[in-house]
C-alpha cells in the first residue's frame, strides 16, 4: 500500500524534481463522463492546479473504458463510480489503493405523461418490473459505464432478461449519458441517469424524475493511483498528490461547494 504523505510535502517533492524544466508537470486522470459532463472537474481542478502547479488532463469515458485504459497504463489516476470494478482493479494489482471521494445517486427520468405509471415510486426494482410488464420503452447506455453496470445490477434483481428484449422495448445506445438522454427524450422513453448529469443537462423537454430515493440507487465515486510497479511511466507522486487533495479538506470543500441552480451535485465522503 502506498504511504500517504501530506499534500504540501508531496507538492514540494514533485516541484523540486521538475525544477529546471520548462514544461508544466501534468497527470492524466481516466474519469467517468459524469464528473466532466456535470461541470465538476472544470469547477474544482483550477484550484488544485493553482495550489500544486500540476496540470490535470482528463480523459472522460465510461467507467468500464476508463478502467481498461488505466489497466493499459494510459493514465496516472482513475476516478470512476463502480466500486466492485474498482476493487477488482486493485485486487488484480493494477491499482495501488482505492479511496472513497464523494457520492450522489441515480434516478430514473421519463416523460410527463408517464406511460408506465411509475411516477413517485421509491422502489426502483418494482418500477423497472412495471416498465418491462407494460413493455414501455427504456433506453440504456449499454456501454459498460458505471451507470450501465448499476442499471444491469438492478435489472438482475427483477429477474428479467433485458438482453432478450434488446431492440424491442429495451434499447441500447452504446453512448455516453448526454447522448443517451437525448435519445431517450427523442423516443419518449425512460432512462436511468446519475443525478449530477441530469441537473446539468440542458435538453430536459417535459421530462421529470420518476423514481428516486431507493438505497439501491446510491452512487459512490472512488479514486485510485495506477500501480507504478505495473506501469513505470505512472507519475506516482503527482498522482497521489491529486488523490490526497481530492480526499483532503480543500478538495472535499471544493466538491461540496459545486452547485447548479442552488443544487449540490456531489457530496464528499472521503475518510479524513
Amino acid at each position: 500500500m502506498l504511504r500517504r504523505i501530506s499534500f504540501t510535502v508531496a507538492i514540494m517533492v514533485i516541484l523540486s524534481v521538475g525544477k529546471g524544466h520548462a514544461d508544466k508537470p501534468f497527470i492524466i486522470v481516466q474519469s467517468t463522463t459524469s464528473t466532466q459532463n456535470s461541470g465538476l472537474l472544470d469547477a474544482i481542478l483550477p484550484e488544485f492546479e493553482e495550489q500544486s502547479g500540476i496540470e490535470v488532463r482528463v480523459v472522460a469515458v465510461g467507467t468500464g473504458q476508463a478502467i481498461r485504459n488505466a489497466t493499459n497504463g494510459d493514465g496516472d489516476v482513475l476516478l470512476v463510480h463502480s466500486k466492485p470494478s474498482e476493487e477488482s482493479f486493485v485486487a488484480d494489482g493494477w491499482g495501488v489503493q482505492r479511496f472513497d471521494v464523494m457520492y450522489n445517486d441515480f434516478v430514473i427520468v421519463g416523460p410527463a405523461d408517464d406511460p408506465a405509471g411509475i411516477a413517485g415510486r421509491s422502489d426502483v426494482v418494482a418500477a423497472l418490473s412495471e416498465m418491462a410488464k407494460s413493455q414501455t420503452v427504456f433506453v440504456s447506455r449499454g456501454d459498460d459505464s458505471g451507470t450501465h453496470k448499476a442499471e444491469q445490477r438492478l435489472w438482475s434483481e427483477t429477474g428479467i432478461d433485458v438482453n432478450a428484449a434488446s431492440g424491442t422495448w429495451y434499447r441500447e445506445t452504446g453512448s455516453g449519458m448526454g447522448a443517451t438522454l437525448n435519445t431517450a427524450i427523442g423516443m419518449q422513453a425512460y432512462v436511468m441517469t446519475d443525478r449530477a448529469t441530469w441537473i446539468s443537462f440542458g435538453n430536459k423537454d417535459d421530462y421529470q424524475i420518476m423514481v428516486q430515493g431507493d438505497p439501491r440507487l446510491f452512487n459512490q465515486y472512488g479514486a485510485i493511483l495506477v500501480n507504478p510497479d505495473k506501469h513505470p511511466n505512472v507519475k506516482a507522486d503527482a498522482g497521489q498528490a491529486f488523490i490526497d487533495w481530492l480526499t483532503g479538506a480543500d478538495g472535499q470543500a471544493a466538491i461540496a461547494a459545486y452547485q447548479i441552480d442552488g443544487q449540490q451535485l456531489f457530496f464528499p465522503n472521503a475518510v479524513q
